[in-house]
């Protein structure tokens, strides 16, 4: 019997086998964890709202509308655009209503079919409503 060097053909095989289960199964999770980050940014944008539109309400005289009196107030300052904006760059879909008395802000999440809504009565959670659906009693859009 001669002495061979090397690996045979099935060997190679089942080493490519193993390698390509190993990288699938680590693909998946990190497609996982990416949805779950991009989920709690969006979270975190949306209490960033929340925050923000107490302070505007409190130095605004109880009025998401500013002291000039303008259409935009709240909706169409920076505390409140720049998050929505964050969100929708990466790749949510987000609605946002808005009045002089009232907001509402709503986005899809990545990971599941559900989405967060955050509004001016301080509700912010996660719910399975559509986001136009939670928003629905706030009329008038608040960007155009």
């Amino acid at each position: 019997m001669q002495n061979q060097k090397g690996f045979t053909i099935i060997e190679l095989i089942i080493v490519i086998a193993v390698i390509t289960i190993l990288a699938s199964i680590v693909l998946i999770n990190v497609t996982a964890y990416l949805s779950q980050s991009k989920d709690a940014a969006i979270k975190g944008n949306m209490a960033s709202i929340i925050s923000n539109a107490a302070a505007y309400f409190e130095s605004n005289s109880g009025s998401y509308t500013d002291t000039a009196g303008t259409d935009t107030g709240f909706c169409g300052d920076g505390k409140f655009t720049v998050p929505l904006s964050a969100m929708t760059a990466a790749g949510s879909t987000v609605v946002q209503y808005c009045t002089p008395a009232t907001f509402c802000a709503c986005s899809t999440l990545k990971s599941s079919t559900n989405t967060f809504c955050a509004d001016s009565t301080g509700y912010k959670n996660e719910t399975a409503t559509a986001c136009a659906t939670r928003c629905s009693d706030i009329q008038t859009t608040c960007i155009d």
